[in-house]
């Protein structure tokens, strides 16, 4: 029989929230990957009679999609970094200056919370006398652990999910016939995407129907629309 310590940790492995930094990074990742590529490739195949200049586009369009990715995911999850950096820091030097007006909001908070005035105090107290910075960080701040941000890791996982999805219509450009390659490349690219939809609503613990529709739906859209710069174009390379 499990002891109280333990069904608690498993129920906790039930949720799924504390998946959400690296989640939202990969997925990002990988769903621009397949677009982004495969909406070249299509773009370019509709408007080539030849493989060399899809292959190169798609590449090209792979390695600039995933530095690209990764660069403005490192600088994005820095500047929130550098944003909690600050207000730490700024909630640090209130607790030295002004300890009381700190528990006052900090009971405040716990009152809005649906506790008695009496009960809020007391675990503001007690929390303070644990960890004050930590308490006012976590509950006043709104961060903890589970979605402070990682840049390196955010970076790492948006570039190389990016260059795993890029990859598959790379893998198909340089294969598969020429002749109606756009319409294939559009066939695989949404099997791609509900193959990473479904991934993702698992992962998740979400609804898989909805996030394969909507991941098709839009996928669909970007597609089509590349599809069709490249027919007006009508550019034979």
């Amino acid at each position: 029989m499990e002891n109280p310590k333990e069904e608690l940790e498993n129920h906790l492995e039930d949720h799924y929230i504390h998946r959400s930094n690296w989640l939202r990074a990969a997925v990002l990742g990988a769903n621009d990957g397949i677009l982004s590529t495969a909406s070249i490739a299509i773009g370019v195949a509709a408007a080539s009679d030849v493989r060399e200049p899809i292959i190169l586009a798609t590449l090209a369009g792979l390695v600039a999609g995933a530095l690209s990715m990764a660069a403005g995911e490192y600088v994005s999850v820095s500047s929130q970094t550098d944003v909690e950096e600050a207000d730490i820091e700024r909630e640090r030097q209130e607790l030295e200056e002004m300890p009381e007006l700190e528990l006052q909001r900090l009971t405040h908070i716990y009152e809005e919370r649906g506790l008695k005035t009496e009960t809020a105090l007391l675990v503001a107290k007690e929390l303070t006398e644990h960890d004050a910075l930590g308490a006012h960080v976590r509950d006043e701040l709104g961060i903890n652990e589970m979605n402070k941000a990682n840049p390196i890791q955010a970076a790492f996982s948006s570039g190389a999910a990016f260059t795993v999805g890029g990859i598959l219509p790379l893998i198909v450009a340089i294969f598969f016939p020429l002749k109606g390659l756009e319409y294939i490349l559009y066939g695989f690219a949404l099997f791609f995407l509900i193959l990473l939809g479904g991934f993702a609503a698992k992962a998740g613990g979400s609804d898989v129907k909805t996030a394969i529709m909507r991941i098709v739906f839009w996928g669909t859209v970007a597609m089509g629309i590349t599809a069709l710069v490249g027919y007006f174009f009508g550019v034979k390379v």
